[in-house]
């Protein structure tokens, strides 16, 4: 038998949205304050998948300046239609009011049209769906129009929605608030047609340990809509704490060619504890229907780390290098800014085969665009390294390797100047606090650089190039400040390359000739 390992995407990529065309599965997740916006992957077998690119990949697209830690763009969904790819998704600005618009494109790889944004179209996670006498509705959740009876009460809606002219048509209607009273924060309605049967499947439990999936049906689709007596049908909330798996929720349902049916959905793995370093994974697992309710992984009821993989040809695509030498035209997929990113501050070709840095004012410890490109941490226990070439000019002027969490939860693993000396710091900032764990002279402008994470042990080290041997600067530190956990947030921890003058306007830059990423056992 044929098995898959959950999770399909690790790391960073929470609330998954999918659907088939064909033969073709396509996959989009939320990005919040990270630009390019919305990764979009593309599988043949629902467990291997490779990144097309990014929906929201243009400035004109997606204004993120000022956008703090966790805003930004939530729970988009993809949809298919008669030729069009649609994706509608919100954005939630600093103030939490949310902003819900749709774009499209005939080829998921983009490009995708600019953003048309909807008026009169509260709440979040909004969702199409396209009924077969022709009609397109609009559902997503909002604040009850009575009131709310308990906290984080909400409303699922639906409304018809002309697509051609942009804007939602006819009355606002309430179809379903969840099934149980405890489970708050109802949201993430994906809506489906399944013989004959129209099927609401929400999230609901809020996004921590309560988080769950449950689902309504009703003949019509504008209900009444009926609760299913078995709800939640996925839930890890009354698994512990100690489980592996935790914070499942946000689910979508698919079927194959086959006739199969599979669940994607979000949950996190734990680390040391229940810390949460990765943030929110997408997850797999198959459904069977009975008596026209879906029962999610039957016999087991939970998300499996190992499982049967899909009665589909197994279609691996090529694996990206574990290091990077920015030998290409353009930055590879992996790579993201924080916020969108303003200036011209970055190169591949100014000095060919180096990415090239040029410092910025703008500190990671703000809410801006630094002078920042990361990947996501997608393993537990994982090896990131990076060649650097930088020079120091003024006590302003850094540059190296950081692991973010969000603005206030970091390492920096910086070279700077101090009294006329070059040195290398590793910076740990937690919940706002700075904290220097070790500095050593280091009197060169090249010098490779090494974090290694084996569960919540970071340990940072250092040489000159690849001849000589790695030298300790501080082992051991405590990983959780990465983890939401304690950093707050919906996101995931990065690693990146950073670059900075610290408020003070410069001309200098970094060179990086190459990083590398990978998991250690």
């Amino acid at each position: 038998m044929r098995t898959f390992r959950n999770p399909v995407l690790p790391g960073f990529y929470p609330d998954p949205s999918a659907i088939r065309v064909g033969e073709d599965y396509y996959l989009v997740t939320s990005s919040f304050e990270f630009f390019p916006g919305v990764p979009i992957f593309h599988s043949k077998d629902l467990v291997n998948w490779r990144q097309l690119g990014h929906v929201l990949d243009r400035p004109s697209q997606l204004n993120l300046d000022h956008t703090i830690p966790s805003m930004g763009i939530w729970a988009p969904t993809i949809r298919y239609h008669q030729g069009l790819f649609y994706m509608i998704t919100t954005y939630v600005d600093n103030n939490k009011d949310q902003h819900n618009f749709y774009v499209t494109a005939t080829d998921p790889a983009g490009d995708w049209s600019d953003p048309v944004w909807l008026e009169d179209a509260p709440g979040i996670d909004p969702s199409l769906f396209f009924d077969e006498d022709g009609r397109v509705y609009y559902t997503g959740n909002r604040v009850p129009p009575e009131g709310q009876d308990y906290p984080k009460h909400m409303d699922i809606w639906l409304q018809e929605i002309d697509l051609e002219q942009g804007k939602l048509t006819g009355p606002k209607l309430s179809i379903w608030q969840g099934a149980l009273k405890v489970g708050h924060a109802q949201e993430g309605p994906h809506v489906y047609k399944i013989g004959g049967w129209y099927y609401v499947l929400i999230a609901e439990g809020g996004t921590g340990h309560t988080h769950a999936i449950t689902i309504a049906r009703s003949r019509n689709v504008t209900g009444p809509y009926e609760g299913h007596k078995a709800n939640p049908i996925l839930t890890h909330r009354h698994l512990g704490r100690e489980y592996p798996i935790v914070n499942v929720g946000h689910g979508e349902l698919v079927e194959t060619q086959h006739g199969d049916w599979w669940m994607f959905c979000l949950a996190s793995r734990t680390c040391g504890g229940y810390y949460r370093n990765l943030g929110r994974e997408t997850f797999l697992t198959p459904v069977k229907w009975e008596n026209e309710w879906p029962v999610v992984n039957p016999g087991k009821g939970v998300l499996e780390l190992e499982a049967a993989a899909p009665d589909l040809p197994e279609t691996k695509w090529p694996q990206l290098p574990a290091r990077d030498d920015f030998d290409a035209a353009g930055l590879s997929l992996i790579w993201n800014f924080l916020r969108t990113p303003r200036g011209e501050f970055w190169s591949l070709t100014e000095r060919p085969g180096h990415l090239r840095l040029r410092l910025k004012p703008e500190q990671l410890t703000e809410i801006s665009n630094p002078s920042f490109i990361g990947r996501r941490q997608q393993h537990l226990s994982f090896r990131a390294a990076a060649e650097m070439t930088f020079k120091p000019g003024t006590p302003d002027e850094t540059a190296g390797l950081v692991l973010i969490q969000n603005a206030d939860n970091h390492f920096r693993y910086e070279l700077k100047l101090e009294d006329g000396k070059q040195l290398l710091q590793l910076i740990v900032r937690s919940r706002g606090d700075e904290q220097l764990l070790a500095s050593a002279l280091y009197p060169q402008d090249k010098v490779q650089l090494k974090a290694e994470a084996r569960g919540q042990e970071y340990s940072f080290y250092y040489r000159a190039d690849e001849f000589g041997s790695w030298t300790a600067l501080y082992e051991r530190a405590d990983g959780r400040v990465l983890s939401t956990d304690l950093a707050g947030g919906f996101t995931g921890a990065y690693i990146g390359m950073y670059a900075s003058s610290q408020g003070a306007p410069s001309t200098n830059y970094a060179d990086f000739d190459w990083f590398s990423y990978e998991e250690i056992e």
